[in-house]
């Protein structure tokens, strides 16, 4: 430790330590623009010059190491001449637009004039102009307004793990632009908004529609992936406005992903639903809540007691908050039936009622960037969990990352083994990689893997994680989505219990850990959501979920929507439900109601409503309440999401439910089908639930272009086809016309084919054979 002093104070700090971490560390400000916690050390704005004693002159306190005894003034006359300097020279080209520019009220640039800038300035040459850059939907630019702190172009390097942004040109000719002809396309581009100390990059989706000082602030949580990032919802005159991060060092620190930022768009949709209606004679009708939910209960009432109430059935998007999840299986329980589920992408149930308890991701998220050695299994991880990929992305620079997949997605970090196979052979590679780290530490071969032949690629994996000493093995969403799902899991604990290491599940949506917790899963003996399709229901419940696009088998999901009795759809916005949908219950989105998310770290998150609930539409709570008590069912009088949450769980007692590990299951590794063509799905990031679908911003950028056929040239070749033409892909009963893509990353035989789109919603399950022919 270095002793130092700063403006008179004392302190101690670690070797190494900058002056401006010191006065952080004392509370003292120094002021600055270049100088950023996450990012690396740049010096280049000079805003933070200070005196330090027997120096010849001022330094730059970011950029400063410590010494031994050192004496340092911030805010002595010699350094505050230094600073005003600075600033002087910072406006000199910098416009005087203050009253039209969206950082009005929030500039950093704009704070620190008003300490350390002149009332008038002394330079009357004319000023430079920079032409604005078009960088896409999210980010708006008036480059004339930029001081060169270069924070956008760190962060896209060292956090996003892409170099989007640079600087070309020298002294005031000097200017930040994207490459010729591109756009800023990182899932992670709006944490650049933030950064920008001026309003030179702002928020295009929010551009000159309110000010800073008109929003009022609440604090909210993700619905989207499974990390649960903490947000700030900013509302004016009843109506969310804009999203911030809130800083949360242990999942989100002080960043946001682009679909966490810009899906709230879709809370104010046009799709959204006002009012409860009901279908007569092939009509909607609106109605009351009363006489919708009336009906509803009459009719299930008449299943319940007339038929068979096991030909009730209900569906709940992973998305929905733990309290609506737990009131749908409770009603459900309650009605004699336990159908019920919110894992409409699984395809492969054999693990459950193996399950020692929830999956979840076997360790704190924040404990990943200390890994020294990580297999990820099966996912997409830059885009189905672009937070959790930054945080593997710092780790990598010292770590080994391994990766066994469907596809060789670019994830912009160093890679030390890769193994791409096709979804058939996905688990007999795992299973190869177990076999050859029980070989190198000389361990007895777990049962059923004494016939896998071991090859160079899952040698090299198992080598990898073998030499670590903090690993883990980590299971995406293709993971959990694939038709042999529990058998990854068991290998996953087979290796694990090898290494020593960890293992566990990224997680698809905000309540995947959530949904266990609250009892919406069928009991032994119901129907999981598979069957629940495969062998249609009379009546179906469906909360916050759209089949056509949240389901593993969409085909099958749509037909068993058709053709049952009653299909009441509790929904947020209009969709293919009005097709198939007889009462449609207006629900509203996280924003309205009060609510809890489990994160995948096992993290319960309590949030409450940020604005009013729209029209006549009611949180999905107490629609399913009220639904309880007018059919006279037990337990249905609570008056708070608090009752119903910790009538689940408290939050400190859910640790004590979390378990990966499956007991009684056996292993049995399915053979490769053979020549057979393959579909790869994944769900593209802006199509993943309800609100972020509706997002208008985020369908306007080039992840969420319509999907194409994706196939390497070989395949094309024999197929006949070349890239930008249209082809009919066909899978069962069902197909999609789409464009070919030409992917050199995938595995032969495979052609990747993304689901949750509306273009190829008439296809079958999310894997399994397909055919290509010219359209």
């Amino acid at each position: 430790m270095l002793k130092l002093t700063i403006d008179g104070r004392e302190t101690e700090v670690r070797n190494g330590a900058t002056v401006m971490d010191a006065a952080n560390g004392l509370g003292i400000y120094i002021p600055h623009f270049c100088y950023h916690k996450k990012l690396s050390i740049a010096a280049n704005c000079r805003m933070c010059l200070v005196q330090i004693e027997k120096a010849p002159k001022p330094q730059p306190a970011c950029a400063t190491p410590v010494g031994d005894g050192m004496k340092v003034f911030t805010r002595s006359d010699y350094a505050r001449d230094a600073q005003n300097g600075v600033m002087e020279f910072l406006l000199i080209n910098h416009p005087l637009d203050c009253p039209i520019c969206d950082q009005g009220g929030e500039c950093q640039l704009q704070d620190l004039a008003v300490g350390y800038g002149k009332s008038a300035s002394r330079y009357a040459e004319e000023k430079r102009v920079v032409l604005n850059k078009s960088l896409g939907p999210l980010i708006s630019t008036d480059m004339t307004r930029c001081i060169h702190c270069t924070r956008c172009v760190r962060f896209g390097q060292e956090v996003a793990g892409v170099m989007e942004l640079g600087m070309i040109g020298r002294g005031e000719h000097a200017e930040i632009i994207a490459f010729v002809g591109k756009t800023v396309d990182s899932e992670l581009s709006g944490n650049a908004i933030d950064l920008c100390p001026v309003g030179a990059l702002t928020s295009k989706p929010f551009r000159y529609t309110a000010r800073n000082w008109e929003l009022s602030r609440r604090k909210s949580v993700s619905p989207h992936d499974s990390l649960g990032s903490n947000l700030i919802v900013q509302v004016k005159q009843n109506r969310v406005m804009r999203v911030l991060p809130l800083e949360n060092e242990e999942l989100n620190e002080c960043w946001l992903s682009d679909r966490d930022r810009f899906s709230y768009e879709g809370l104010n949709s046009e799709e959204r639903l006002l009012k409860p209606m009901l279908k007569e004679d092939g009509r909607w009708r609106e109605v009351d809540w009363q006489a919708a939910l009336e009906h509803v209960a009459r009719v299930l009432s008449e299943i319940r007691f007339n038929h068979d109430p096991q030909e009730i059935g209900a569906l709940a998007s992973p998305h929905s908050t733990l309290e609506e999840m737990a009131l749908l299986g409770k009603l459900m329980r309650a009605m004699g039936s336990g159908n019920v589920d919110f894992r409409l992408r699984q395809s492969d149930f054999s693990a459950d009622g193996k399950r020692a308890g929830a999956p979840w991701l076997g360790m704190k998220v924040a404990e990943l960037r200390t890994l020294d050695r990580v297999l990820v299994v099966g996912s997409f991880l830059r885009k189905d969990h672009p937070l959790v990929a930054s945080r593997l992305r710092l780790a990598a620079r010292k770590a080994q990352v391994n990766i066994l997949h469907c596809a060789a997605d670019d994830l912009l970090m160093p890679v030390a083994n890769r193994a791409i196979v096709r979804p058939d052979e996905l688990a007999g590679t795992l299973a190869q990689v177990v076999k050859a780290v029980a070989q190198a530490g000389q361990k007895p071969v777990p049962p059923g893997l004494a016939g896998v032949g071991v090859g160079d690629g899952a040698k090299a994996i198992a080598a990898s994680l073998a030499s670590g000493r903090n690993t883990a093995v980590l299971l995406g969403n293709l993971a959990a989505q694939h038709p042999q799902a529990a058998q990854l899991q068991l290998l996953a604990q087979e290796l694990a219990g090898l290494l020593g290491a960890r293992f566990g599940f990224l997680g698809e949506a905000a309540n995947s850990v959530g949904g266990y917790l609250a009892g919406c899963i069928p009991p032994e003996g119901a129907l999981n959501a598979r069957t629940m399709l495969e062998q249609p229901r009379k009546v179906y419940l469906l909360l916050n979920a759209e089949p056509d696009f949240d389901c593993h088998d969409p085909r099958t999901a749509t037909k068993a929507m058709d053709a049952a009795d009653l299909v009441v759809a509790m929904a947020a916005y209009r969709s293919f439900a009005a097709d198939y949908a007889d009462v449609i219950l207006p629900i509203v989105p996280f924003t309205e109601t009060s609510g809890s998310f489990v994160n995948c770290e096992g993290r319960m998150q309590s949030f409450n409503a940020a604005v009013k609930p729209l029209g006549e539409a009611r949180p999905a709570w107490k629609a399913l309440r009220v639904l309880g008590n007018l059919m006279s069912l037990p337990g249905f009088d609570y008056e708070s999401t608090e009752a119903i949450r910790d009538e689940i769980s408290r939050p400190e007692e859910v640790a004590g439910k979390l378990d990966n590990r499956l007991n009684g299951l056996e292993l049995a590794l399915d053979s490769a089908s053979g020549e057979e063509l393959q579909r790869i799905a994944d769900v593209p990031v802006y199509f993943g639930d309800p609100i972020v679908r509706r997002a208008p911003s985020l369908q306007r950028t080039r992840d969420a272009l319509p999907p194409r056929a994706w196939v390497g040239s070989q395949l094309a070749q024999k197929l006949g086809v070349k890239a930008g033409e249209r082809v009919r892909v066909r899978q069962g009963d069902g197909e999609a016309v789409v464009e070919v893509g030409i992917d050199e990353r995938l595995p032969a035989g495979c052609v990747r084919l993304a689901a949750a789109h509306r273009h190829t919603a008439g296809l079958g399950p999310m894997f399994g054979a397909v055919t290509i022919e010219r359209a």
